[in-house]
C-alpha cells in the first residue's frame, strides 16, 4: 500500500517554504515587525467612555 496523500494542500507548501532557513528569518522578522505595528495601533487608539452619570440634584437642607 503507497501512502500517498494526492498533491499538497496550498497551506501546506507555503508552510514547508516558510519553514525553510532563508526563508524563515524574513518570516520571523515579518512577524515581529507585524506584533509592533499591531501594539502600537492598539495603544494609540482612544478607549470609548460611558456617558457620565447624571448629577443629582442636592436635596434640601434639613433643619
Amino acid at each position: 500500500m503507497d501512502n500517498d496523500a494526492g498533491p499538497p494542500n496550498p497551506i501546506r507548501r507555503l508552510m514547508q517554504w516558510a519553514i525553510t532557513p532563508p526563508q524563515s528569518y524574513g518570516v520571523y522578522l515579518v512577524g515581529l515587525i507585524l506584533v509592533f505595528v499591531l501594539s502600537f495601533y492598539a495603544g494609540t487608539l482612544k478607549p470609548t467612555h460611558s456617558p457620565a452619570p447624571s448629577a443629582t440634584t442636592p436635596a434640601a437642607p434639613r433643619s
